[in-house]
Order: structure tokens, then C-alpha cells, then sequence
């Protein structure tokens, strides 16, 4: 099942990601998105066929895990589908389709939405619960804007400080490492020295 798998990437700054992609029956295809925790995620995927209703062999099945490998998502042999999930830690979560494999192949064409942060709240459900005035929403969409630029902001502070921190390790490992490298050096060059020396002098040519 997992004999052919293809990796997509997408952004990494909360935005709507939707694609269209065909995925051959018996191979694997996987999209992953850089997401921070407490980020909410939603999409949608459904196969595009003209048979309707599609066979058991012609649906997808959908498996979204979190970097440590935790189901986010689940769906077995669907037409079409959704999910929305909240990440509970930093890192690449990966959506990945794949489908049986029957003779003669077959190849799918999958649409596929993915948005995430910001761009998965859906404002339109916000202004009519709310009965909000045109000019408040949009100062509402701008505060929403700015409170997830200061958490990239605050992210990415995070994961340089953490950079920082494994260059400054590494740094101290590889003085040490040649710290030693150069004491076994002359340990060396002085036993070469030893063995000289006592061979000359039975030589009786020093």
C-alpha cells in the first residue's frame, strides 16, 4: 500500500491551501503543513469522477498525523469527506491518501483543501451570529490578523532561541572533539619521536 508515496509541502504561514492532484490506485500520496500548537485546521477532499456512485476500489482513504505520529484524522474508503482538528504540538502534520490496489489500475483525481490558523475561522458564520456592522468585522478580521502575526512572531523568536542554543552545544562539542583530536596528535607525533630516537640509538647512529 505504501509502495509508491509522493510528498507535497505547503506554506508555512496560515493560509487556505487547496489543490487538485490524481493519485494512481495502489501507490500513496502525502501533503504536509507546518502548523503550531493550539492552531486550528479544517478541509475538505473529495475524489472528481463522472461514475456515480464511485465503486468500493475507487474511494480514497485518509490518515492525518501530528509530527509524533498521533491520529488527527481518519476516514476509510470515502467518497468525500472533511476534519477539522486543533494541533496540540509544533511541526509537520501530514495528510496522506492512498487507495487499494486492483488490476487494471486506475488513477483518481483528488480535490483537496487544507486551511489553517487563521484563514479557518469562517467570518461569514461570525457575522451572523454576531448582527455585526460591515466596519466591525473588518476591525475584528484586522485584530485576528495582527494577534496571529505577533504568535508567528513569537514562534519564530522561539525557534531561533532554540537554533541558538544547538549551534552554541554543537560549538562546545566540536572544541572539545578537537581539544582531545590535538592531545591524540601529539601523543602520537611523540611515540613516532620515542621510536626513532631508540631505534637510531641502536643503530649506534646517534
Amino acid at each position: 500500500m505504501w509502495r509508491s508515496v509522493v510528498f507535497v509541502t505547503l506554506g508555512l504561514i496560515s493560509v487556505v491551501n487547496g489543490m487538485r492532484f490524481d493519485i494512481k490506485s495502489g501507490a500513496t500520496k502525502c501533503i504536509m503543513d507546518d502548523l503550531k500548537a493550539v492552531s486550528l485546521s479544517v478541509g475538505t477532499y473529495s475524489i472528481i469522477s463522472k461514475d456515480v456512485p464511485l465503486p468500493e476500489s475507487h474511494r480514497i482513504t485518509v490518515r492525518i498525523t501530528s509530527p509524533l505520529g498521533n491520529n488527527c484524522h481518519y476516514a476509510d474508503q470515502k467518497e468525500s469527506g472533511t476534519f477539522a482538528f486543533t494541533a496540540h504540538e509544533d511541526g509537520d502534520y501530514m495528510a496522506c491518501f492512498w487507495v487499494a490496489k486492483h488490476d487494471p489500475p486506475t488513477m483518481l483525481t483528488v480535490d483537496f483543501e487544507w486551511r489553517s490558523g487563521l484563514a479557518a475561522k469562517d467570518w461569514s458564520q461570525v457575522a451572523k451570529r454576531g448582527q455585526l456592522e460591515m466596519m466591525e468585522l473588518d476591525l475584528r478580521k484586522l485584530f485576528d490578523t495582527i494577534s496571529n502575526i505577533h504568535f508567528e512572531m513569537y514562534y519564530l523568536r522561539q525557534r531561533e532561541e532554540a537554533m541558538q542554543i544547538l549551534i552554541r552545544a554543537t560549538n562546545a562539542k566540536m572544541a572539545t572533539f578537537s581539544f582531545f583530536s590535538l592531545i591524540v596528535c601529539l601523543a602520537v607525533v611523540s611515540m613516532q619521536l620515542w621510536h626513532l630516537k631508540r631505534f637510531f640509538e641502536k643503530k649506534k647512529l646517534i
